[in-house]
């Protein structure tokens, strides 16, 4: 089983091959996929920064997210987790982003977003990508199993 401190590692020479920087942008997760990230020795060489965009109005003021686009989808979207990749690269000195904006429950689910739902976007050679999952267990299991899917969805997209 692939942890986070050995997937972070494994994106991290990912990137450094390739000469990459990092920027991540997330909601549910708290940080964590930064602090996964951070948790390799030499990190400062492939991660630039990242954006803890929790509420509505720090996406709008920290990653420039049209409060329409968030009204028209919810923060909850892949219309949104896409936004928020795309955003992290064009705020900072990146080349590549990973994003995460989900409902980790307890509460917070809405009809068709039930607790558990998680959006991802990755911002990888001019392109983006975006998923939708839902996540089975309570809040720290939902943030967990969010942080490893960010970390595998990079990894992959980076080895394409």
């Amino acid at each position: 089983m692939d942890t986070t401190i050995d997937l972070a590692a494994r994106v991290g020479q990912a990137l450094k091959t390739r000469g990459l920087l990092l920027a991540t942008a997330e909601s549910c997760t708290g940080g964590g996929v930064a602090h996964a990230i951070t948790e390799i020795a030499g990190s400062s060489e492939w991660f630039d920064c990242g954006f803890v965009t929790y509420s509505n109005a720090s996406k709008n003021e920290l990653l420039d997210i049209a409060e329409s686009l968030i009204a028209q989808h919810g923060a909850v979207s892949e219309e949104i987790a896409g936004a928020m990749a795309e955003a992290a690269v064009a705020n900072s000195s990146s080349h590549v982003a990973v994003s995460t904006t989900g409902i980790a429950g307890p509460g917070g689910a809405v009809p068709g977003k039930p607790v558990g739902t998680v959006c991802f976007g990755w911002r990888v050679a001019d392109r983006t990508y975006t998923e939708r999952l839902v996540f089975a267990g309570d809040r720290h299991a939902v943030r967990e199993q969010t942080v490893v899917h960010a970390l595998k969805g990079l990894l992959k997209l980076l080895s394409d």
